[in-house]
């Protein structure tokens, strides 16, 4: 505990230089919160440090069991960090809904209980978004060194490709090594967001703000309405394009920027079903919306139904219309989307793609063994013997994540939500996505939940960036013997 301590010390520390970004911000255009983000910043680094002196004696190499105890404890403590530049610049924001923004930023969920963003300071802004990008690759390093030792599916299939592979007996420098390679990919993918919406005639400052939700998949915007606000097809476009990249497998990007071939995404059967699903579904709601004269024509209703589509099934959550007021089937597939569509070692959230193909191909074998008793089947996806024991445990998996599902959305009803945006609610909140919720026109904004169901949908983001299992493994007795 003292070694994970110190740790958590040094990651507080580190996490107070975040706060550059704003501070230019604020000194460049003069919104007057420099001092108040210095003064987060001082408080940051204060209880970081602290912490890590008071516990230094209890350094040590950590062990695998700690990395969960990590990552919690780590999302926990940063989200409250990051929350107090907002209760120190958001007059009458109270500590529930500081801290729901700020894991809904370090989680890229997206979703906000703040209004009035065109008019927000700009380095508050530029905060929000900064926690999206900062999230998104913590979560990458995330699913490459602490994940796999959950053994519930996924970063197997890359263990043999991703540069400096992942390592199950310990956290060894390699994954630093690979960190550092994903920290490039990552940055070079976000600049060229920023400069391809630059060039589609962003601001500067708004092509960096989304340029960061769309590489981190979160949905947090500069403006009410989100992507609608601008009205551009091209900025649809370039975004539609960075979401794409962001919910595919980063050591896929690694692998292709070091051959400089796109082969790498033709092997990968995630890229295959993920493509193959979403031109189905984007194909398949701007049908149902001309059905419903919603728009004019087809090319118009395929634009729309291109952005929303891929934004809320990549688990990203920026809007260039209010779907809600679309036929009821297409919210609730692209919901439903957003639990299977984003692939391992992306930035998104869900369920994930491989444990979605390794569902299918078991019940596919149980099938066929049906038939075929005596038949020898392995499970393999894209060629790939699974090892043994990894369908059992993302079954174990999936139980879990929808028992959380129902028994959250059970405590969202008991506190008076109707079914309808309770369930659509805790989903959202514990797939990482910023869906729609409440009347038509509300575009994803939670600002009238009460304190509770705020923490609430709190928990179910925390739950759902790590895993599920990551968090309820602790409360497990035998996690703490020795």
């Amino acid at each position: 505990m003292l070694a994970v301590a110190h740790v958590l010390g040094w990651l507080l520390a580190t996490f107070a230089l975040t706060y550059t970004l704003p501070v230019g911000c604020a000194l460049l255009l003069r919104d007057g919160l420099t001092g108040r983000f210095l003064l987060a910043a001082a408080i940051t680094a204060a209880v970081g440090l602290l912490l890590a002196t008071v516990t230094a004696h209890g350094r040590r190499e950590l062990k695998p069991r700690d990395g969960f105890l990590l990552v919690t404890l780590g999302w926990v403590l940063l989200s409250a960090a990051a929350a107090v530049p907002l209760l120190l610049a958001v007059p009458g924001l109270g500590f529930s809904a500081a801290f729901f923004e700020a894991m809904s930023g370090l989680t890229t969920t997206g979703s906000t209980v703040l209004t009035g963003l065109d008019a927000l300071p700009p380095s508050l802004n530029l905060w929000r978004h900064t926690l999206h990008w900062i999230g998104g690759l913590g979560i990458i390093v995330m699913a490459l060194a602490v994940l796999p030792l959950l053994g519930v599916g996924g970063m197997q299939l890359y263990k043999g490709q991703a540069p400096g592979a992942v390592k199950d007996e310990r956290l060894a420098p390699r994954i630093r090594e690979t960190a550092r390679q994903l920290w490039v990919v990552y940055t070079l993918i976000t600049v060229a967001g920023i400069v391809a919406l630059r060039i589609c005639r962003m601001s500067w400052f708004d092509a960096i703000c989304h340029a960061f939700s769309a590489v981190g998949l979160g949905g947090f915007s500069t403006h009410d309405r989100s992507i609608a606000w601008f009205d551009s097809p091209a900025i649809e476009l370039v975004l539609t394009a960075l979401m794409l990249v962001a919910a595919l497998n980063f050591a896929r990007h690694i692998v292709a920027l070091r051959r400089l071939s796109l082969g790498t995404y033709r092997q990968d059967p995630e890229a295959r079903a993920i493509f193959a699903i979403l031109a189905l579904s984007v194909i398949g709601v701007a049908t149902l919306l001309m059905a419903h004269g919603v728009y004019p024509d087809f090319l118009v209703a395929l634009r729309h139904a291109s952005f929303n589509v891929v934004s809320q099934a990549t688990t990203s959550g920026l809007t260039s219309q209010d779907y809600q007021q679309w036929p009821v089937f297409a919210p609730w597939w692209m919901l439903f989307l957003s639990c299977i569509v984003c692939s391992t070692g992306s930035t998104g959230g869900g369920i994930k793609m491989f444990r979605t193909l390794l569902l299918a191909r078991q019940a596919g074998r149980e099938m066929q063994l049906l038939i075929h008793p005596a038949a020898v089947a392995p499970l393999r996806i894209g060629g790939r013997p699974i090892p043994a024991g990894v369908g059992s445990s993302v079954l174990a998996f999936i139980f879990v994540y929808f028992m959380t599902v129902a028994l959250l959305t059970f405590a969202m009803l008991l506190t008076g939500m109707g079914f309808g945006d309770a369930a659509a609610a805790v989903v959202a909140s514990i797939n990482n996505t910023a869906h729609g919720f409440g009347a038509p026109g509300g575009v994803h904004n939670f600002h009238s939940l009460s304190s509770v169901q705020m923490w609430i949908c709190t928990s179910a983001m925390l739950l759902g960036r790590l895993e599920v299992f990551s968090v309820i493994v602790l409360f497990r007795p035998a996690y703490w013997r020795r």
